[in-house]
């Protein structure tokens, strides 16, 4: 049957996190594999006032046919919120609501992406963006992701001998390291990426999650003219809404992606949209994010000290000032994905670093999500990574 389906679905790989996941559904398995937001933080009682609110107020209109670029109240308020915070002036034409931040990589994908053409991605980078951009055939440009950002000689080494269609960037507590981008760095990125007609996407789902309160600013919104912004309510209100939104001045580009999303889904669930704006509205949301990114912190900073009492000297470890993520390298040069099995064993499970990579395989390397665990949990699973890899010694 294979001869019936398409190249790019042959060559395209199953997401390596979603098949994981599915060896989580045993309520044994401590789980360091998914991106999961904490469920204790999803505001269950605001929703649904906010539910029965938006259906007593709006009655058939939260239920019918909607604009493909969305509500644009809920536009609006995302233009006000990037003002405020960022002091960056967008229209709501400027916005478009989708179906989550992937939908964007996907419409991103259908609009500029020809067989072949070339992306830049960090490397290690988001497996999300690897699997949604993979299906249009590109060729991948990785460039090395260091502890500030992107290494500025590679990425203008590429800019300058290959051809580049796309630079996607995941500048804040990034998946999969959860590093970010240094404000020094970001401003040489702008200037090296002035010199050269390629897009710059930068996704977003994780800068309201920050520990200590510093946002930097972006490397392109506003300043580049081929500059996208991705952003999310799934880290911060609900995931299961599926309600994301992609930023562009660039008029052309915006008519494009609208009409991609028009031949992709027609618009995104409206309901969605009507009830994290009346949410939006009625309640605190700063106050909301700041329970959010306390409870992250302490978890995060278990999972940190759990790791330094269980796991051998010769494994490193990112230290993240704010997302979901840490990244840890195994420094004797083993295979983290070797480990998978002993671990499932051992009832715990992680993310190799393996599907985070183009161009290689069977790294040192493995990421840990500390958000979707119990304290106790966190450190119970941990010891029992520390075990196996106290075996490698």
């Amino acid at each position: 049957m294979n001869d019936l389906f398409s190249d790019r679905i042959l060559k395209t790989k199953a997401s390596f996190t979603r098949e994981i996941l599915k060896a989580t559904e045993s309520n044994d398995i401590i789980s360091f594999a998914g991106g999961l937001p904490n469920p204790i933080s999803f505001p269950l009682e605001e929703l649904a006032k906010s539910s029965a609110r938006i259906i007593e107020m709006h009655k058939d209109k939260v239920f019918q046919y909607s604009t493909t670029e969305g509500y644009l109240p809920l536009r609006q308020l995302i233009a006000d919120r990037y003002e405020k915070r960022f002091g960056l002036k967008f229209l709501p034409e400027d916005i478009m609501i989708t179906t989550g931040s992937q939908q964007g990589l996907d419409l991103v994908g259908k609009v500029l992406i020809n067989k072949g053409d070339g992306i830049i991605l960090e490397e290690p980078g988001y497996l999300g963006a690897i699997q949604a951009f993979s299906l249009f055939e590109p060729t991948f440009l990785p460039v090395t992701l260091e502890e500030d950002g992107v290494n500025l000689e590679e990425l203008e080494h590429i800019l300058r001998t290959q051809s580049v269609k796309i630079f996607y960037s995941v500048p804040n507590y990034q998946n999969p390291t959860g590093l970010t981008y240094s404000l020094k760095k970001r401003e040489a990125i702008r200037k090296i990426l002035e010199k050269y007609q390629v897009v710059l996407v930068e996704d977003d789902p994780y800068s309201e999650l920050c520990f200590d309160g510093e946002s930097y600013p972006y490397i392109g919104a506003d300043q580049l003219e081929y500059s996208v912004l991705f952003g999310t309510f799934s880290k911060t209100v609900t995931p299961g809404m599926r309600l994301g939104f992609v930023i562009t001045k660039n008029k052309a580009l915006m008519k494009h992606l609208n009409t991609a999303k028009q031949g992709s889904d027609l618009h995104t669930n409206i309901f969605a949209q009507y009830l994290i704006y009346d949410y939006l509205v009625h309640n605190d949301y700063e106050k909301h994010i700041t329970k959010i990114t306390a409870l992250y912190k302490q978890q995060s900073s278990v999972m940190l000290d759990a790791m330094d009492r269980y796991f051998p000297s010769y494994v490193s470890h990112t230290a993240p000032l704010g997302g979901m993520f840490l990244w840890a390298t195994l420094n004797n040069g083993l295979a983290a994905i070797d480990l998978l099995a002993e671990a499932v064993k051992e009832n715990v499970i992680f993310v190799p670093g393996d599907p985070f990579y183009t161009t290689k395989e069977r790294v040192n390397t493995l990421r840990l999500n500390y958000t979707n665990s119990e304290e106790t949990t966190i450190v119970e699973g941990i010891k029992r990574l520390g075990a196996i890899l106290h075996r490698y010694v």
